[in-house]
């Protein structure tokens, strides 16, 4: 009976450790979300760059959308050649906008070796730090995509105002068309931008701490 207690003893002591490990390690969304958003703070021209790639490729995104839809509510009829002409284009800067994001990530990793280190020595679990880099990478992502989305628009319209007139592109607008070519392309330039911090925070998150530290950049 004496070693059936002390058995369970420790079982529960064993326990009530991994609970309160489990407890201190937690890091709720908020506090992830305030971390990243100071991360971007602290890198604020990289920042910029990187959303500066994903801008631009979603303004060419939505400039393309947005030309087919109030072309064909001026005229009527597409061009089915020259639309799988610019899908091509627009898929082909996608992918070199992602290449791009994906780089500017990997060097951001690079350059935070200590830190990185330095969260995992305090007890951040791996799941923490990809957490934190994703978070980054949509923040980036959806602000250059919205910024991008909406500077296409407004291009296309003066462009095609300018050619046809402002009464006349503005009496046939296709506003509901021309909204969901915006949140289309916003979806996917917030969605590429994940996809493209995957690899960087999987890469930060198998950092070894000892490693990290030691790294001199």
């Amino acid at each position: 009976m004496g070693e059936d207690n002390k058995s369970i003893v420790l079982e529960s002591n064993k326990n009530a450790s991994k609970t309160l490990i489990e407890g201190r390690v937690q890091l709720p969304f908020k506090k992830a979300v305030e971390m990243s958003y100071a991360n971007l703070k602290i890198r604020f021209w990289r920042s910029i760059i990187t959303s500066a790639g994903v801008m631009l490729g979603i303004a060419f995104l939505v400039s393309v959308l947005s030309s087919s839809s109030i072309l064909n509510a001026l005229k009527g009829g597409e061009d089915v050649v020259g639309e799988a002409q610019q899908i091509w284009i627009v898929g082909m800067s996608l992918l070199v906008c992602t290449v791009g994001i994906t780089n500017s990530l990997l060097m951001s990793v690079t350059e935070r070796f200590r830190e990185i280190g330095t969260m995992k020595c305090l007890g951040a679990l791996d799941r923490h730090i990809v957490e934190l880099f994703l978070l980054e990478a949509t923040f980036q992502g959806f602000i250059g995509a919205l910024i991008g989305a909406l500077v296409g628009l407004l291009s296309t319209m003066l462009m095609f105002m300018f050619k046809y007139g402002f009464g006349v592109v503005l009496s046939r607008l296709p506003v509901l068309e021309l909204f969901k070519s915006v949140l289309f392309a916003v979806i996917t330039g917030t969605v590429l931008s994940i996809a493209a911090g995957v690899y960087p925070a999987y890469h930060a998150a198998k950092m070894q701490p000892a490693e990290a530290m030691r790294t001199e950049v």
